[in-house]
């Protein structure tokens, strides 16, 4: 999914100033200029700082969903909106900003689990919907800021509803998602920048290495799932958990490219739709994954 990263802006309360300002211009007839009043009201008077959002809250970005930002619109979440915060944690460190490169990093990863923990089920997530964060800048850093907020986003029109999903979900549920999620997490969070195997054997060796053992732990867990189609995954899994693990001891790039075709193949997310049905889990491929596995 796509990630991006607004960050937090040390500007002040003036934006809410502006704000109403603005909301009181509007067009020479009354009950027009009366309508934009109360739209820019109501709008200015849901604005909230950045820094004081909640996991839960439903909102609206002011302006770009990229570079620096200070207020958002909250919005009850039955409303339509753009984004919800999902997860929210401290950046260990000292006085001195560690870099926007490693933060994002950083948030990246455990946005991640957060997003994971409250919303379990990716592919009954709205579409369009992709995991992106608030982190601090240098300067709010420099204010002892350390927040980073998760949420889920729309980069193109809305959503209606909350993404809390987490209790509804069954104990065998919820076993198979994590190890689900983890295998893919797995694969793309060790993606090579580079597709020259050839060049980059080494990383992509790696990479293998990683899935196999991401997909020996969601094997061993679906062990303890009952159910037909659960097991018949869990024997293509058992075989792609070899495939990966023979890509990551490939001598070479040939024989690297014949287990690895083998282990991507069996890795696709199609194969999972009859397990997901029988737990009653979404069953509609996410169409960017879709797309990976047709091509």
């Amino acid at each position: 999914m796509m990630t991006r990263a607004p960050y937090r802006s040390p500007r002040g309360p003036a934006a809410v100033a502006a704000l109403l300002a603005l909301a009181a211009v509007g067009c020479s007839e009354a009950a027009e200029a009366v309508d934009d009043a109360k739209d820019g009201a109501r709008k200015a008077a849901r604005q909230r700082s950045v820094f004081s959002l909640d996991v839960g809250d439903c909102y609206n970005p002011n302006g770009k969903a990229e570079g620096e930002a200070y207020l958002v619109e909250v919005v009850p979440c039955e409303e339509a909106h753009q984004g919800e915060v999902v997860g929210e944690f401290a950046v260990e460190g000292g006085t001195k900003h560690p870099g926007d490169e490693k933060i994002v990093g950083i948030a990246d990863e455990r946005c991640a689990a957060e997003a994971q923990r409250y919303a379990p089920d990716t592919w009954a997530l709205p579409a369009g919907v992709g995991l992106s964060h608030y982190t601090p800048t240098r300067e709010s850093w420099a204010t002892g800021d350390r927040a980073v907020s998760c949420t889920y986003t729309v980069e193109k029109g809305t959503f209606k509803g909350s993404l809390n999903t987490a209790k509804s979900f069954e104990p065998d549920q919820l076993t198979f998602l994590k190890g689900s999620n983890a295998v893919y997490e797995t694969l793309w969070a060790h993606q090579p920048v580079t597709d020259d195997v050839e060049g980059a054997l080494k990383d992509y060796k790696a990479q293998a290495e990683a899935v196999a053992a991401a997909l020996g732990t969601h094997v061993e867990d679906l062990g303890g799932i009952d159910g037909t189609e659960v097991g018949k995954l869990r024997a293509t899994l058992t075989k792609a958990a070899g495939q990966w693990e023979k890509a990551a001891n490939a001598p070479d790039a040939d024989a690297f490219y014949l287990a690895y075709d083998q282990a991507f193949t069996l890795i696709d997310p199609g194969e999972t739709v009859a397990a997901r049905k029988e737990l009653g889990l979404a069953t509609t491929v996410p169409a960017e994954d879709a797309e990976v596995w047709a091509s």
